[in-house]
This record gives C-alpha cells, sequence and structure tokens, in this order.
C-alpha cells in the first residue's frame, strides 16, 4: 500500500509540475487568430516566404516534445527502480530505460543542432 501511495504522490507531482509548461490562454488565442493585413500577432509578424522558419519551428517544436517525453520516461525508469525491490532483472530494466531516455535525447540534441548548422550554412 506504501508503494502505491508513493507511486500516486509521484504522478501528481509530475502532473502537478507539468501544468507549469501548458501554454495559457492568451498565448493560444494569439495564434488562432487569422493573419490580416495590420495584425499584430505574434505569428502573423513572423510569416515569410522562406522555408527555413517553417523547418525551425517543425524541429523547435518536435524537439519540445522528445524533451517532454524523454522526462517522463526517465521518471518511469526511476519508478520502476524504485519498486524493482533489488530484483535484478527488474533493476535491469529501469537502468535501460533511463539510459536510452538520455540517449534519445542527446540524439535529439544533436539532430538539433545539425539542422540549425546547415540551415546557417545554406541560409
Amino acid at each position: 500500500m506504501k508503494k502505491i501511495n508513493q507511486i500516486i504522490a509521484t504522478i501528481a507531482l509530475v502532473l502537478g509540475v507539468g501544468v507549469l509548461f501548458v501554454p495559457t490562454a492568451a498565448s493560444a488565442v494569439d495564434v488562432f487568430q487569422p493573419c490580416t493585413p495590420g495584425s499584430t500577432s505574434a505569428v502573423c509578424k513572423g510569416t515569410s516566404d522562406s522555408v527555413q522558419p517553417l523547418i525551425k519551428t517543425v524541429v523547435n517544436t518536435l524537439l519540445f516534445f522528445v524533451g517532454i517525453v524523454s522526462v517522463i520516461v526517465i521518471i518511469i525508469g526511476g519508478i520502476m527502480y524504485t519498486v524493482s525491490t533489488g530484483d535484478q532483472s527488474n533493476v535491469t530494466k529501469a537502468k535501460n530505460t533511463i539510459t536510452y531516455a538520455l540517449v534519445g535525447l542527446v540524439v535529439a540534441f544533436l539532430a538539433y543542432a545539425i539542422v540549425n548548422w546547415v540551415l546557417h550554412i545554406f541560409g
């Protein structure tokens, strides 16, 4: 019962901290307004005919989601490690989960750096 309470508390903490990263309603309204001449929307100000800003936006969005997923997987791996109760196979699974999440995060950051470097060279 104590472990279940710990898991529930951890999930509540993760969800509580995750709420901090949800965009506010004011910025969401700014995104969904159509671009009209003279619009003051931040999205409309950034429009251009070049494909590079679109690529940067897509890469930044994907990196954001990869970061969120990797943090969640690292937390899950930590919970698996805590709940493993010393069972060697479960400890190995938990360590592998954390390791693979970190490797995925490093690969995502390297991909971000390479895309920005290529865009800088050809831009």
